[in-house]
């Protein structure tokens, strides 16, 4: 037979774990960049390993507008946009900060 304690300890750590949980769900993000029409646009950040080809961005409307969603915990990420191959930091956002290479990344806040 369980003891009060005991249960009591029980839901506490549910508790927790649902905290956690909550405070861990990710959040939709919206990336987008404006580039010629018809240009191969990618988006390489911190949360892909950086990889130049995981997440390409689409021009819906085929007016230059390029647009990526992501599915983020909270936390700092840092990202680029890549077009037809050249990396490139997002024009946008004033939020960046210097690489080891030297070069800039942009940052976006996930709260």
């Amino acid at each position: 037979m369980a003891t009060k304690k005991t249960v009591q300890t029980v839901k506490a750590v549910k508790a927790v774990k649902e905290v956690k949980a909550v405070a861990g769900a990710k959040k939709r993000v919206a990336f987008e960049v404006r580039c010629a029409a018809g240009s191969t646009v990618f988006l390489a950040a911190s949360f892909n390993d950086w990889s130049p080809l995981a997440k390409a961005m689409v021009d819906a409307a085929g007016a230059g507008v390029f647009t990526a969603t992501c599915m983020l915990a909270p936390g700092s990420y840092e990202y680029k946009f890549v077009v037809n191959g050249e990396w490139t930091v997002d024009p946008a956002n004033p939020n960046f900060v210097v690489n080891a290479l030297g070069t800039l990344n942009s940052v976006v806040q996930v709260s």
